[in-house]
């Protein structure tokens, strides 16, 4: 039976000083570990849970208490652990199975290096909007992407830029998306009108992403070009792998079910499933094979030191990296959130909030703070939605304001942390750093810069009515 601890509201308020001075440790730790030791990010956000813990346990709490703090902290990461456990299975199988293999295979045949980056937003876009899912969209249509555009001599990280933007795009728009659902849910925004809403940033900068990524298949696209190399590869892949159109059908199948509103989880078993089996049936691996794949990765030896490092990959034991480092991170953001320092630092930040643009840029600035903070895209979407619900609604703001500066600010903004869930998922799913794709992620910092500007000069941004005003006074009343 679960203990549950109930928290002492008489404890002494931690003020933003204290709070400032936690994340000064943790940052501080972390930028001198990560970028001059150039170490994984664990030991920095364990110092800084450390430095919570003390000024925690200083403010008058128990250790039970701030030790359920941590596993609050954990338990909203638990979804997302689920998910990239999967992702590692799932990888594996498809590698194993020839499904990536052949996506990469008929990818260097049919589509030109030129038009290539534009294709993959486009793609991954519309996956993503199927399916509703960045991180399943990254995973198999993402790892396929980059070893096609590896093969034609494209940068990692611009590959990995256009399969983020794509990726984030369709999941931002889509309304089987859980941040989605999520930010419409905790403002009181009608789901679609919410997504109505998002188009107006996220459209313009979905444009301007397309134009930039063609200009640079133009630059690079031709340039780099090396139908010799290419060749050699779309041997090397024939001679390892068995090669038909229909392994195809293993992703088409997933797609399709998830657009039949099948969830995430089940679709991506699923698809698990089906690759494990054509790696036995199709591929002709043993069981053993099969199961390997699954566990440590699929493991080839061709000859070919390129086409060995894109198949030599996947597997559950590849994620565990990524596993750890969202507990330690989720442990130091359950405290930062429940102890009351988060909230310390937003309130300073909502005072400086004295017009709609400056209130919308304080949205987005809390949200990329949480990223950094708490290591979670949900957090920079629930916490902030807490704290600045009643805000807007006395502004006479609409509250689809509201949720658009929350997807703009907290679910783009994920993918430039390091230590964040979703920096660590893609980091080791597409096995591009942080800062090699970041400068590439072009829809994922244009969109919060249009919001703000939105906000300044009032473009799009929706009053309330009286009686709207009213409304949604009565509603967040009824949460308080």
């Amino acid at each position: 039976m679960e203990t549950v601890i109930k928290f002492n509201r008489q404890k002494r308020e931690i003020n933003v000083w204290y709070a400032l001075l936690t994340l000064a440790i943790m940052i501080g730790s972390m930028l001198y570990t990560v970028v001059v030791l150039q170490q994984a990010p664990h030991i920095p956000l364990l110092i800084g849970t450390s430095a919570a813990i003390i000024i925690t346990l200083c403010h008058g709490y128990k250790w039970d208490e701030v030790e359920e703090m941590m596993y609050k902290g954990i338990r909203h990461a638990l979804p997302a652990i689920v998910i990239i456990m999967l992702v590692g299975l799932i990888i594996g199988s498809w590698i194993g199975s020839g499904v990536v293999a052949a996506m990469i295979y008929y990818g260097l045949k049919l589509i030109s290096p030129t038009y290539f980056l534009s294709v993959v937003v486009i793609i991954c876009g519309i996956v993503a909007l199927a399916i509703g899912s960045s991180w399943s969209t990254m995973a198999t249509v993402g790892v396929a992407s980059m070893g096609i555009g590896i093969s034609m001599g494209l940068s990692p990280g611009m590959v990995a830029g256009a399969v983020i933007s794509g990726s984030y795009f369709g999941d931002k728009m889509s309304p089987l998306s859980d941040t989605t659902n999520l930010a419409a849910g905790l403002t009181n925004v009608d789901l679609f009108q919410h997504i109505r809403h998002m188009f107006y940033t996220t459209i313009p900068g979905l444009i301007i992403s397309l134009i930039v990524f063609f200009i640079l298949g133009q630059m690079y696209g031709s340039n780099h070009l090396n139908q010799g190399r290419i060749d050699e590869i779309m041997k090397a892949i024939d001679q390892s792998f068995i090669i038909s159109p229909w392994l195809l059908v293993v992703p088409l199948v997933v797609i399709v079910i998830v657009a039949l509103k099948v969830p995430a989880i089940p679709a991506i078993v699923i698809g698990i499933v089906l690759g494990f089996f054509t790696q036995i049936f199709f591929q002709g691996d043993t069981l053993l094979d099969a199961v390997k794949a699954l566990q440590v990765g699929y493991t080839l030896d061709s000859g070919n030191e390129m086409i060995d490092t894109l198949f030599n990959r996947g597997g559950l034991e590849s994620m565990f990296y990524t596993i750890s480092l969202t507990l330690v991170a989720m442990t130091f953001g359950g405290l930062l959130e429940y102890s009351g320092m988060l909230k310390a630092l937003i309130q300073v930040i909502l005072r400086f909030a004295k017009n709609t643009g400056t209130l919308i840029a304080s949205v987005i600035v809390s949200c990329i703070g949480t990223n950094v903070t708490c290591s979670e895209q949900y957090i920079s979407i629930i916490v902030p939605a807490r704290m600045y619900a009643s805000t807007f609604v006395d502004h006479g703001l609409h509250p689809k304001n509201l949720s658009r500066a929350l997807e703009d600010g907290g679910t783009l903004t994920s993918v430039f942390v390091p230590w964040n869930t979703c920096g660590v998922f893609i980091a080791s799913t597409l096995s591009v750093s942080v800062v090699e794709y970041a400068p590439f992620a072009i829809l994922n910092f244009i969109v919060p810069i249009i919001s703000i500007i939105y906000g300044f000069v009032g473009f799009k941004i929706v009053k309330l009515t009286q009686s709207e005003q009213k409304f949604f006074q009565q509603q967040e009343a009824l949460v308080e």
